[in-house]
């Protein structure tokens, strides 16, 4: 049976590569259509934990895991040999930042490596992860013809960019527009067909460039807009102006202007990420992203602010943010998820304790930091009760929980930091709440 017959007809065995917030999501999507899912990843607690029937992303239930697992259409291994059972691998890897915002495709192209290790006819390989224009013809081509397997005859390859929005109920994966790209005309047939049967929509484009693009530019425009909200604030801020207040009225204009809002700085995989990836490959093809760029640089620096906008209300309070405790409420870089990748929430703590403050957090949907690639904390998060919220000289408003008690947090608190408008203040600071 061919390939596309075998997607058709759900008997195709779909590999997927990161199970982490794009990748398990996916796997979802397969396992509610009738696929059997390998899942491949380096990190042996997230092996363990699928195999055990337990999930470790708060938007999928360990009890959808755990089905799937005992009906044997689930597992997860560390063996990337087996990518030889797989007839569609889907690449689902981190595209993080080196120490010098480079493109670190170190992820990508070890796992290309591993499936040309065992690469067979009609196996076709999507790569899902936000990377530069070119990576897929430029990086993973050449390492799969290596094989002597040819492309678009004998395996499919193409470029499909992850919309993954942890927590958004109201566009789950599914129901999120799925572009989708190939090396050649055949190798789009296949990712098409394969994407056909989970995705309410697929979107084709002409090459794996404009797929690579299509992704960048979207995070791109969020990335420039918030910017322009940030450098608004501060520049408001001075006048004594309300940025909320002016954003909720300008949006009442029914065309040319959409919203967006300020805060402590960018979160996620994407956003702070994504289009640094692009300024990167312009400069290799002589082109400046001055525009780009100095929204990276507008969004990077707003932690410090918030830490500015800490000492100047301790300093006001006759406190020093040397010895100061301080409580900072949600570590997650978006309301009501566990996702820490790229939070500002880290830099603020970090750069706290730097200045002398004693730092605790609390987040109902993450119980406990450990040490990661950027950041070497070990803590747990702490109750909030009136005792705990009263014991603190300020506390920091960082994400906006729909399970926080904001009446009992402006009760008990002595200085509060507003990074969300969680309180809705009119007004750049009420009593004891600041606006940051």
């Amino acid at each position: 049976m061919d390939l596309k017959n075998k997607i058709i007809q759900r008997e195709a065995v779909i590999g997927i590569v990161g199970l982490g917030y794009v990748g398990l999501p996916l796997a979802r999507e397969f396992l509610n259509n009738n696929f059997r899912v390998v899942g491949f990843d380096i990190d042996a607690k997230k092996i363990a934990a699928i195999n055990e029937g337990h999930s470790y992303i708060h938007h999928i239930p360990s009890d959808f895991i755990g089905q799937f697992v005992r009906s044997g259409a689930l597992e997860a291994t560390g063996d990337f040999s087996r990518l030889r059972e797989a007839d569609a691998i889907l690449i689902c890897v981190p595209t993080p930042l080196g120490k010098h915002h480079e493109p670190d495709l170190s992820y990508v192209l070890n796992t290309t490596q591993a499936i040309a290790a065992t690469l067979r006819a009609g196996q076709l390989i999507v790569l899902e992860s936000t990377t530069y224009p070119g990576t897929t013809e430029e990086e993973m081509l050449p390492i799969l013809a290596k094989t002597g397997f040819q492309v678009g005859k004998d395996f499919y390859l193409g470029y499909s960019p992850e919309r993954e929005d942890p927590g958004n109920s109201q566009f789950p994966t599914a129901k999120i527009p799925k572009v989708v790209s190939g090396v050649t005309t055949w190798c789009l047939e296949m990712i098409k067909a394969l994407y056909d049967q989970i995705m309410e929509r697929t979107v084709p484009v002409s090459s794996t460039q404009v797929a690579e693009s299509t992704k960048l530019l979207e995070n791109i425009y969020r990335a420039v807009n918030i910017a322009l909200v940030n450098e608004l604030k501060i520049v408001f801020d001075r006048m004594g102006i309300d940025v909320w207040e002016v954003i909720e009225a300008a949006k009442t204009k029914p065309f040319g202007f959409q919203p967006f809002y300020p805060g402590p700085g960018l979160g996620g995989h994407c956003i702070p990420i994504d289009p640094f990836y692009l300024t990167w490959k312009a400069r290799e093809n002589e082109v400046h992203t001055r525009f780009i760029e100095l929204a990276g640089e507008i969004n990077t620096s707003m932690p410090y602010y918030v830490v500015q906008k800490t000492i100047k209300a301790l300093n006001d309070d006759h406190t020093s943010i040397n010895g100061a405790k301080i409580l900072l409420l949600g570590m997650a870089y978006k309301p009501d998820i566990d996702d820490l990748r790229e939070s500002p929430a880290l830099k603020i703590m970090e750069l706290l304790t730097k200045e002398g403050a004693e730092v605790d957090y609390n987040d109902p949907y993450i119980p406990a930091l450990t040490p990661m690639r950027k950041y070497n904390f070990s803590a747990r998060s702490v109750e909030l009760t009136p005792g705990n919220l009263s014991s603190y000289d300020a506390v920091i408003v960082l994400t906006n929980h729909s399970r926080y008690d904001y009446n009992l947090i402006r009760e008990k608190s002595k200085i509060i930091i507003d990074t969300r408008n969680a309180f809705g203040l009119k007004g750049r600071r009420d009593g004891k709440v600041w606006k940051a």
